[in-house]
Order: structure tokens, then C-alpha cells, then sequence
């Protein structure tokens, strides 16, 4: 062998080397720009995510009645029934608003807006209950004596709590 066959070797390390570097450049830069891009794409498409989320709970906030709006209407229409009757007679006219009542009633039980109507003896709960006075009376104490004004919940949370007598402590 030569030195002159040694410097012409294709296989030498020298001059495989910038051959090397230049291709894992160009794949380096190629991976690059494909990744950018597939940032900018996902980054896009969380920017409309959100937008479209916001629209969502925009819609949700101003639409949040509609279903006990529409279960309102029927009592609305009752009550202006009754309006229009000026020569019923108290007897009609109390029979419509129990019947006003009933419908109020069931749109209240459709939208899940509870009762809060404790019963004699039962355990003061201030969660759900204000206490308005103690009394004495004969029965635990802290417990409910009588019920001024029922509260209401919805979905186990409390609207307003029940107005409520409590037994004193003997």
C-alpha cells in the first residue's frame, strides 16, 4: 500500500465525517421544522378548545334558568287566569290558588328545588335550620319546637334554611 492509496480511501473517517454532519443536520433541521409545525398546529387547536369552551360556559350561564323558566310559566299563566276573572267568586278564587300552589309545587320537585320542613322533635341542624328563638318546652333540647318558615334546597344545597323554634336546654 501506497501513502498515495491512503489518502484517496473512501472509507476514511476524515472525509465520511462532514458528509455525516451535513445529512444529520439536514434530518436535524427537518425534524425541527416538523415538530414546529406540529406545535403551532396543537397550539392552534388548544387556543379554539378553550375559545369553544368559553362560548360554552358563556351559553350555559345566560341559558341556566331556561328549564325552570319554562316549569314557571304554567303558575305565570294561572295566576293571570285568575287576574282576569274578576267576578269569581272566593270560593273559585281559593280553589285556583291551590291549584296555582300545586303547579308551583311540582315545577319547584322538577327543577329539584327541596323542602326544608323539619317536624316537631327533630335535631336543630344549623346547616339547614335558623333558629329564630329557644323556648321551653317539653322535649329534648335542640331540638325543633315549630317551623316559622320552611326553607328550601336544591341539590342537597341550602337556598334558605328553615326558620325554626328550638327547645331549651332543661
Amino acid at each position: 500500500m501506497t501513502t498515495e492509496n491512503q489518502n484517496i480511501d473512501p472509507h476514511s473517517p476524515e472525509d465520511a465525517q462532514p458528509v455525516d454532519l451535513q445529512a444529520k443536520l439536514a434530518e436535524t433541521e427537518n425534524r425541527l421544522a416538523e415538530m414546529s409545525d406540529a406545535y403551532l398546529r396543537a397550539k392552534a387547536e388548544v387556543e379554539n378548545i378553550r375559545r369553544r369552551a368559553d362560548e360554552d360556559v358563556a351559553k350555559a350561564r345566560k341559558f341556566a334558568v331556561e328549564g325552570f323558566a319554562d316549569a314557571m310559566l304554567p303558575v305565570m299563566d294561572s295566576m293571570e287566569a285568575a287576574i282576569g276573572r274578576p267576578d269569581a267568586s272566593v270560593e273559585q278564587v281559593l280553589e285556583g290558588v291551590h291549584a296555582t300552589r300545586r303547579q308551583l309545587a311540582a315545577a319547584l320537585e322538577r327543577n329539584k328545588v327541596v323542602e326544608i320542613n323539619p317536624a316537631a322533635g327533630t335535631k336543630f341542624d344549623p346547616h339547614q335550620h335558623q333558629a329564630i328563638s329557644v323556648v321551653p318546652a317539653d322535649q329534648e333540647a335542640n331540638t325543633v319546637v315549630t317551623v316559622l318558615q320552611k326553607g328550601y334546597s336544591i341539590y342537597e344545597r341550602v337556598l334558605r334554611p328553615a326558620l325554626v323554634t328550638v327547645a331549651a336546654p332543661k
